[in-house]
């Protein structure tokens, strides 16, 4: 006899030893388990601070406090001044658009049930960068707010390409199918972008660096664009954490438990696309934070969506200012981008989740 909704709500009773991920979601949140989360909720966010203070103060040249404080009071006399001026637009970008791959990834795992998916991995950002690069080709698109909506549509008909991909043939689309349309959409995104912007030299000069994820190239003008699609985005996933905790327990008990998987679904995707697709105007592809911060913050927080999502908001910010600020440490006076440090963290965890073998579902 298949279990009915009344036996569903009781599963928050079964012992811890013996509950799958997607059991433990539905249980009610101890008070212990929610001082955690909410510790390291604030671990995070003082984290964050300091690492807004490193990406502020460090780069080819050093600046003192000194200087950060009359930059922060619209003070310009001095190189420091000037240097802190520049580094500004350039921290808080980094640490939207960590936060904005983070909740991405975090989004794209519950829609699809499968860890390996990430903007990256799954040829969306790919997509995003590819419809960018054309419409600035083709059609000469350079106002920033238009690049975005470009880039959201590049995302979103790249997500629909790899998911219809990796339905063909039997058993539908098992996380191995998606990966793999991914992986082999994402490389043929690279080589047509790479195709347009090669006899494009202007083009090339411009987008050397944003091709392969940077925030270098960050200012006020792109942030406030991008801004309103980033909430937009991340309210749309947020709103519905608890769905996605649903959509974990199978389309059938979340159906069951009174879910509405297709829309929940589509409004979940909706919402990963759009952070994704503005999060690579801006920045370029960045690989891999999709995939390396929810799978750390779940040992942190658990599975629960609730706690999940500001959780891995605030881990993706964290990683990619360091990955900014130490790209910046490590080649001084030159850069390494950011999309470069996230891969070489990245790929090793991706040949770690595979070969554990634990694709099948969250």
């Amino acid at each position: 006899m298949s279990e009915t909704a009344s036996a569903v709500a009781d599963r928050p009773r079964i012992r811890a030893a013996g509950a799958s991920p997607a059991e433990r979601q539905t249980r009610p949140v101890r008070a212990g388990d929610a001082a955690r989360r909410t510790g390291w909720i604030i671990a995070l966010a003082i984290l964050l601070v300091a690492l807004c203070a490193a990406s502020v103060a460090l780069g080819a040249r050093t600046v003192g406090l000194d200087d950060i404080l009359g930059a922060l009071q619209g003070g310009a006399d001095t190189i420091g001044e000037g240097a802190v001026l520049k580094r500004l637009p350039r921290t808080a970008l980094a640490a939207l658009v960590g936060a904005a791959l983070a909740l991405s990834g975090v989004a794209m795992q519950a829609v699809t049930r499968n860890p390996l998916a990430e903007p990256g991995i799954m040829g969306v950002s790919s997509g995003a960068a590819l419809a960018v690069v054309a419409a600035i080709a083709g059609f000469g698109v350079h106002r920033p707010f238009a690049l975005m909506a470009v880039a959201i549509c590049g995302a979103a008909a790249a997500a629909l390409l790899v998911y219809t991909i990796g339905t063909i043939g039997g058993g539908g689309a098992t996380p191995y199918k998606l990966a793999l349309a991914g992986a082999a959409c994402a490389a043929a995104f690279i080589s047509l972008t790479n195709a347009i912007m090669l006899p494009r030299v202007d083009l090339l000069r411009t987008f050397q660096f944003w091709r392969v994820g940077s925030v270098g190239g960050a200012s006020w003008e792109s942030i406030s664009a991008a801004l309103p699609l980033l909430l937009a985005g991340a309210a749309l996933c947020a709103a519905h954490a608890r769905g996605m905790n649903s959509l974990a327990l199978g389309d059938e008990l979340a159906a069951g438990l009174g879910e509405r998987v297709g829309r929940t679904r589509a409004l979940v995707a909706i919402g990963a696309v759009v952070l994704c697709g503005a999060a690579t105007a801006v920045a370029g592809p960045i690989a891999f934070v999709g995939l390396l911060v929810p799978h750390v913050c779940r040992t942190l927080s658990g599975p629960d969506h609730r706690w999940l999502l500001p959780i891995s908001a605030l881990a993706g910010a964290c990683l990619l200012l360091a990955a900014d600020v130490l790209g910046r440490v490590l080649a001084r006076p030159e850069e390494i981008e950011v999309g470069i440090i996230t891969a070489f963290l990245g790929a090793p965890l991706l040949i770690w989740i595979v070969r554990r073998r634990k694709v099948r579902e969250l």
